[in-house]
This record gives C-alpha cells, sequence and structure tokens, in this order.
C-alpha cells in the first residue's frame, strides 16, 4: 500500500458519525487489519453464528431457572469510608505544576498538524504538482482509505477506531526520486499504536509488503524501515521503495521513498529520524 498519485484535500476533522459501512463484524473497535481486507462472510460463517445464537438463548434459560431458586445475596453497602474525598481542595500552593508545552504532547497535536511535519532535508524540494492542484496538506479519510485494498472496510474501519484528521507533505530530488509523508491522528494513542502495528505486521510479506522484517528505528519505541526489493516489469524502468512507520503519542506516521534507482537504508532512515525529532 502506498500514496496514489491522485490527492485531494480533505477536511481536518473528519465528522465522527459519518455515514459509512464500516465493515466491522462486532460493536466497539475492530481488530486492525494489515492488509485492510475484509473478513469473508460464506455460508460456514452464517451457521456457525445461529448455533452460537441458539447456544447463548438456552443457556440464558438454565441460568434464569438456577438463579431463580436461590436466596437473595445482600448486596455491599454503597457508602465506604476509604473512598471518601478529601473535605478540602489541595492549596494553591500544593498543586502540581502543569506539563510544559515542551513535554505536553497534546498541546503540540492539537495545534496545527502539518507544522508537525519536518520540513524537506537539503538536496529536496516540494513537489510543486500537488500545490498546482489545490492540495493544502490536509487529506480526507476517503482519500487516505484509497490506499488500500478494501478501502471501503478500511474507511469504516478508520473511523470506527477513531481517526481524526491526516496530514502529509510530498517532496522530489532529481528526477524521478519522490518521498510522501503521512501524518495519521487518532482520538487515542492505543487507536494510533494499534494502526501503526497493522502496516508493519503484513511488511515480512513479499506479495503486499518489502518481504524482510525491516530495521528497529532507534528512538520510536515501536518503529521500523524497510528497504524493497525492486519491482520490475518488462518495458518499463525498475521501481524501488523504502517505507518507515512509528507512532508517537496519538499521531500515526507513514513515510514512502520511490526511485527508479536503488535506495539505500541511510535514506529512509535519515527521513525517519528527522520527522521522529520533529514530534
Amino acid at each position: 500500500m502506498h500514496p496514489k498519485d491522485s490527492i485531494s484535500a480533505g477536511q481536518p476533522e473528519p465528522p465522527a458519525d459519518a455515514g459509512a459501512d464500516s465493515g466491522a463484524e462486532g460493536e466497539g473497535t475492530p481488530e486492525p487489519v494489515a492488509a485492510g481486507k475484509r473478513r469473508p462472510r460464506g455460508r460456514t460463517t452464517l451457521i456457525i453464528a445461529a448455533a452460537a445464537l441458539l447456544g447463548i438463548a438456552g443457556g440464558v434459560a438454565v441460568g434464569y431457572g438456577v438463579q431463580a431458586g436461590r436466596a437473595p445475596t445482600p448486596l455491599t453497602a454503597l457508602s465506604q469510608p476509604d473512598l471518601a474525598y478529601p473535605a478540602k481542595a489541595l492549596p494553591a500552593g500544593q498543586l502540581p505544576d502543569p506539563l510544559p508545552a515542551s513535554q505536553d504532547r497534546r498541546v503540540r497535536t492539537d495545534g496545527d498538524l502539518r507544522k508537525l511535519i519536518a520540513p524537506w532535508p537539503k538536496g529536496w524540494e516540494e513537489e510543486k504538482l500537488l500545490s498546482t492542484l489545490g492540495w493544502d496538506g490536509w487529506l480526507g479519510v476517503e482519500d487516505y482509505a484509497l490506499d488500500f485494498e478494501d478501502e471501503d472496510y478500511m474507511y469504516g474501519s478508520l473511523l470506527d477506531q477513531g481517526i481524526r484528521r491526516v496530514a502529509g507533505a510530498a517532496w522530489k530530488k532529481g528526477e524521478y526520486r519522490t518521498a510522501t509523508v503521512w501524518l495519521v491522528q487518532f482520538r487515542s494513542g492505543a487507536a494510533a499504536a494499534d494502526h501503526a502495528e497493522a502496516q508493519r505486521s503484513y511488511m515480512p510479506e513479499a506479495d503486499h509488503g518489502a518481504g524482510n522484517d525491516g530495521t528497529a528505528l532507534k528512538g520510536s519505541g515501536n518503529g521500523r524501515y524497510y528497504v524493497f526489493a525492486a519491482d520490475r516489469k518488462a518495458g518499463y524502468m525498475p521501481v524501488y521503495q523504502a517505507r518507515a512507520i512509528f507512532q508517537r503519542g496519538d499521531v500515526m506516521v507513514d513515510i514512502n521513498v520511490y526511485d527508479t534507482a536503488p535506495i539505500s537504508k541511510k535514506d529512509i532512515r535519515t527521513l525517519a529520524e528527522r520527522q521522529l525529532e520533529r514530534l
């Protein structure tokens, strides 16, 4: 999965109740699907679901009959002195100081997310084609979902996981080398970590990923960067790709580099380290 050529501007804050089919099979946050594929729902699944429903109904009936014949159990008293709040609030001088902005990640990420994208390194320049198309650095959730094989499922899944917004930038170096940086922000750090892990989980696959385990990104805690084997097709120039994935707080970072010439580990690592330092 990599960003496609066509990029359209999106709203910075997509509505939480967007009317899209989530594709989730149960209530609550769905299990992240690495390649964005919807699980098959065939005849066997329906039979299992029907059997489970009958089993639950029978169990409820038996359990109700057993419970009805038992004596009532007295409840614990609601008033417990150990749970009481202090009679007075702490004096002003004893209140803990708020975190400075440099340590409070939420203060930084609640602003303009685009400002947290690291500036392009020396030798790179902005991909001006995007600005001529009117792109302002925001990517709609529906456009971000187009990066996945099952885009309808991923759109609903991202909304269910509490995605807030996606900011991005595109750079170029020389004639053929290009890079994209996506900052994907969620309403909780757990969702951002889950999305990053889902993307890393299929990277060892040769068909959909890099075909290797990648290299740990120092200082990130959970980040890795990957160099793909060349994609060669008769009559076309080879396509090389490198990718870095990591998460910081409620932001998941996805960096991709493409070229017709080989990309070294140092090339993708340098971009990832710059972005990590920025966050």
